[in-house]
């Protein structure tokens, strides 16, 4: 009964924290000393995952390790090892001043909004709401953009055995795009008849992740007989850019960026997270540190072990990591099984992409935050997901994917979108803490996890920055000469998408956008209130996941 009254108090805790943002969930209501209206109940969405089952979660969205492999033309092209490798090691490291940061929003106001709910309650009052507005859709395009870049990679990976194994078969770039389609149709599917399934199966693919991490070095460092001096893993610089070497440099940011991203994605399902003021939390910086390691042995590893650096960039395969996993074992078929165990961690991270998207879609359109905001925030009470805010995160996917059927370049530019959108909706809640920390007036953060306000305002400063710089830089071309063919369209996208929500916002959203308010805060008497009627719920035996 303990263990029962236990898990139930932590849950009221959180539903409450969410009642104080505006969203009111439940059926039971009474007042408390105070005279203040409190209501008892479970979110719409159901509490299923613990700590382990977050880390898993997070981890296999983030797994930073395959998405460098998946991305490894990028680093290859621009620089070589020497800049995969030292760039990693320090978007790592200004990556924890980042991560640490909204950990401890996230502690504070455990919502699935995310970045723009943070930024609405942070923000100075007057430009609260439009800034809020602008961050949720940064925020929705980033988290889609990268689910398209990760079945892109998928089929990438998927066509790149079938011509391993067959060299007769050529890839089509309309082949890539259909495999990313039935990716995204896979993933839905998941998500729509299978969401009870999404914790346990986060729990048995941290194990899956992390073993097929430790075989893949294990393999390649024991099959591999010809390795690279020390001198070309960590000195020796590449470019096939076309561009000077310090414009290379900052090019090759953009791998380390994308494999270091999409770590806020505890943030986005603390709805469905067990005690997720405290959980979260850790949930995001295991993440990183877990992510931060494995990429780092990884990369070292792959340097090591990668043969000619021109084959291995244009290999037929289209997938530089099948060529090093071939040149390495000699051996189709042990390339295929390496392969694949990568590839199921991208069909699982799918399922992931597509249920952290939709529910920063579904938060996103409680808000009145999108067209049809009346349709995406409806979830369905059987199953407990938002079913259509699942299809329109499917639907923008696929529209993404579509790119590559008309540029060369389509994958980079997906990785830029996604990763510049994640980027900037991370950067406006840290810059909203740095204004308000020197102007006053801005919401104190009273979460179980806390920094210190020394701390807390120079991990913002040095995430803010980097931020910044990163998102500018993500916009530059990637290859010279500079052709309609292989130019970066990330700025032309960001700028459809910065105009749809400039005419979306003067058309709708500034007169229905409501965002987070903070209207309720309990005080001690309130919640001894709460245990009281927890206690009393408990002695008539209401089983608390039913309440």
């Amino acid at each position: 009964m303990e263990s029962g009254h236990e898990g139930f108090h932590e849950q009221v805790r959180e539903d409450t924290v969410l009642e104080k943002m505006g969203y009111q969930q439940g059926k039971c209501s009474f007042e408390t000393p105070s005279k203040r209206c409190l209501l008892l109940s479970v979110t719409e969405l159901k509490r299923s995952f613990g700590l382990l089952g977050m880390i898993g979660f997070s981890f296999n969205i983030v797994t930073c390790w395959t998405a460098l492999g998946s991305v490894l033309i990028v680093g290859v092209n621009s620089g070589g090892p020497p800049v995969m490798i030292w760039s990693w090691l320090g978007v790592c490291i200004v990556t924890l001043a980042v991560a640490y940061s909204l950990a401890e929003i996230c502690s504070a106001y455990p919502t699935a909004g995310g970045q723009y709910s943070w930024v609405a309650i942070l923000a100075p009052p007057k430009i609260a709401r439009g800034l809020s507005w602008v961050t949720g859709w940064f925020m929705i395009t980033g988290v889609i953009a990268m689910g398209a870049t990760n079945n892109f990679a998928g089929a990438n990976f998927i066509l790149g055995q079938a011509n391993l194994a067959n060299p007769n078969y050529t890839i089509e770039r309309w082949h890539t795009v259909l495999v990313a389609y039935l990716i995204t149709l896979l993933a839905t599917v998941v998500n729509i008849y299978g969401p009870q399934l999404l914790d346990k199966l986060s729990r048995g693919m941290l194990i899956w992740n992390i073993s097929s991490f430790v075989i893949i070095i294990v393999v390649l460092l024991i099959t591999n007989d010809h390795k690279q001096p020390a001198r070309f893993v960590f000195r020796d610089f590449q470019n096939f850019s076309g561009f000077g070497t310090a414009y290379c440099v900052i090019l090759g940011l953009l791998q380390s960026a994308f494999g270091m991203c999409c770590y806020d994605s505890p943030a986005h399902m603390t709805e469905e997270t067990k005690n997720a003021s405290k959980e979260a939390p850790k949930a995001i910086l295991m993440t990183v540190y877990i992510g931060f390691i494995t990429g780092f042995i990884f990369l070292i590893t792959l340097s090591l072990c990668i043969g000619n650096i021109e084959k291995t960039a244009l290999t037929p395969t289209g997938v530089p990591l099948i060529q090093i996993f071939y040149d390495s074992t000699n051996s189709v078929v042990g390339s295929c099984f390496l392969s694949s165990l990568i590839t199921v961690i991208g069909l699982v991270c799918a399922c992931g992409m597509i249920a952290t998207g939709s529910r920063s879609v579904y938060a996103f359109a409680r808000d009145h935050g999108l067209p049809f905001s009346n349709v995406f925030s409806r979830v369905e009470p059987k199953k407990q997901v938002p079913i259509y805010a699942i299809f329109l995160t499917a639907a923008s996917q696929v529209a993404l994917n579509s790119i590559y059927l008309g540029t060369v370049t389509g994958f980079n530019t997906i990785i830029s979108i996604s990763t510049e959108g994640f980027y900037l909706s991370y950067a406006m809640p840290l810059l909203m803490r740095i204004i308000t920390r020197f102007i006053g007036g801005g919401q104190e953060l009273h979460g179980p996890f806390r920094l210190s306000p020394t701390t807390g305002l120079t991990l913002n400063i040095i995430g803010f920055v980097f931020l910044l710089f990163a998102s500018i830089t993500f916009n530059f071309p990637t290859l010279k000469p500079v052709t309609s063919g292989n130019m970066n369209y990330t700025s032309a996208a960001i700028g459809v998408i910065g105009l749809i929500s400039l005419v979306t916002w003067i058309t709708t959203g500034r007169k229905r956008f409501t965002g987070p308010e903070l209207t309720l805060h309990a005080t001690g008497s309130d919640v001894a209130t709460i245990d009281k009627v927890m206690e009393q719920k408990l002695a008539v035996h209401v089983a608390p996941e039913k309440l």
